[in-house]
């Protein structure tokens, strides 16, 4: 064996890492920010939490021991200015300030979002308050979700959901199905804009054609994590 020298590439500053952690069900949330973020400069490193097959609060509320475990396998090289969770619903059980509390005892980050809180960021930038809700999930899921939106100033009085406790059928459910559902929701008149809950819920190339024709702000949990993150990571 010979042994051959090397030189070592310097870091670049400005190009600070991001953070993901994704849940092991999930099978929609790194596809989307590949097209999400496919002008990106910086890195996205992810990592993987244990989830159940289920979305029951049960489910979700067994992450926030997880969490440490799962950021704790994001590199370590240099520190990150974000780093985001990918479970809107887990993150209205568990609270977004506890969820930041979890990941930065194993990782160093500055700032740690979720998609409740990326969302409620957008609709404050947007200047919107009330949604109407879309989400695959099972009632006792919805009610904490909403609770945690209505907390944070915004009101999702219309909602609708597939009812899907399976990890599995919700990445599986039509894109027409979830276009039909926003726009059934989207039409009433008290809604200023729409959210369309569940990282795992393909929306990707929903948004613009339901938001062309319902003229108001569409939203989802994917679309507004990458935002918060984009936005968070480059300001």
């Amino acid at each position: 064996m010979t042994r051959l020298p090397y030189s070592i590439d310097a870091d670049d500053p400005a190009a600070s890492p991001m953070g993901l952690i994704v849940l092991q069900t999930d099978e929609t949330l790194e596809p989307e920010f590949a097209a999400y973020f496919s002008d990106r400069t910086c890195p996205i490193y992810v990592s993987r939490i244990p989830s159940g097959k289920e979305v029951t609060t049960n489910t979700l509320a067994d992450m926030e021991k997880a969490l440490p475990a799962a950021a704790e396998l994001l590199p370590k090289t240099r520190p990150y200015r974000v780093v985001g969770y990918g479970c809107t619903s887990a993150s209205s059980v568990i609270g977004s300030e506890q969820v930041e509390r979890m990941v930065q005892k194993t990782c160093d980050a500055a700032i740690v979002t979720n998609p409740l809180r990326a969302a409620s960021a957008c609709a404050h930038d947007l200047g919107v308050g009330k949604f109407a809700l879309l989400s695959p999930y099972i009632e006792e899921v919805n009610d904490p979700l909403r609770d945690a939106f209505a907390g944070n100033g915004i009101s999702m009085d219309v909602f609708g959901t597939f009812g899907e406790a399976e990890e599995a059928m919700v990445a599986r459910i039509s894109r027409q199905a979830v276009i039909d559902a926003a726009m059934k929701l989207g039409q009433e008149k008290s809604v200023e804009a729409v959210f369309i809950s569940c990282t795992n819920l393909r929306t990707f190339d929903v948004l613009g054609e339901v938001q062309d024709r319902l003229q108001k702000p569409v939203l989802s949990s994917n679309q507004s994590l990458a935002w918060h993150m984009r936005k968070l990571n480059c300001d």
